[in-house]
């Protein structure tokens, strides 16, 4: 036919990534847990996959550093220190802000109403108890945030850093702050976006970080500073 476009074929998704999708799927929720042997042969196995991909997908996580390789032994699972925990968090505060720095000169208004929408999932499953499902609305709260900055080079730096967070948060989720608090302080941030507000926005979103840097590094045993009781969600 005669002007008509020219159909290409349906590409499909490469099996490594694939796999390096659900390997990071399975370190973030502790399945694969913190220091733990990624087994080629025990893996192959139970994906349905053959090595070659396997370790391909393998490589992509040491890349991005939530695994990493011993000669002649192994990939491992990444164990994140007290350190990388204040540096994830140092990373994300950056983003973070700048990100919002960029939605408050494009649309914060808007940018806030569908903020407001996960806000409320994140609301119901604090209600319910459902702890998973509020972590999971935590994350995408973030991860919306950082996309609607429209900057992608910021959004490809925050999906490594939402990996590590989701790691220190599995591995020490009993030291976060109550479903109530969390809830109360995203309402907070959404608020100051859509007022427009940076110098409030930017301070709440340090804040927001720091908390949560102090919670997931505190020593056993000891009490947070805002007298919240023992942590039993997830967050930031």
């Amino acid at each position: 036919m005669p002007g008509a476009r020219r159909l290409q074929p349906v590409r499909r998704e490469p099996a490594a990534i694939s796999i390096a999708q659900q390997l990071t799927e399975a370190i973030m929720d502790g399945t694969l847990a913190p220091g733990s042997q990624l087994g080629e042969a025990e893996l192959a196995a139970e994906l349905g996959v053959s090595r070659g991909p396997l370790r391909e997908a393998m490589q992509r996580l040491v890349q991005q550093g939530i695994a990493y390789s011993e000669p002649h032994r192994g990939v491992f699972v990444t164990t994140l220190t007290v350190d990388d925990v204040r540096d994830i968090y140092v990373a994300r505060t950056s983003v973070e802000s700048a990100a919002c720095r960029l939605i408050l000169r494009r649309d914060p208004q808007g940018t806030a109403e569908r903020l407001s929408v996960v806000h409320k999932a994140m609301a119901d499953a604090a209600k319910r108890g459902d702890h998973a499902a509020l972590s999971a609305a935590d994350t995408e709260l973030h991860q919306m945030l950082v996309n609607e900055s429209g900057s992608p080079r910021l959004t490809r730096m925050a999906q490594t850093l939402f990996v590590e967070t989701r790691m220190c948060i599995s591995a020490l989720q009993d030291k976060y702050q109550a479903p109530d608090v969390m809830v109360d302080e995203h309402a907070e941030i959404i608020r100051a976006m859509r007022d427009g507000h940076e110098e409030r926005l930017l301070r709440l979103m340090d804040e927001h970080m720091q908390d949560a840097v102090q919670r997931l590094t505190e020593e056993p045993g000891t009490a947070p500073e805002d007298g919240a009781g023992a942590a039993v969600a997830t967050g930031a």
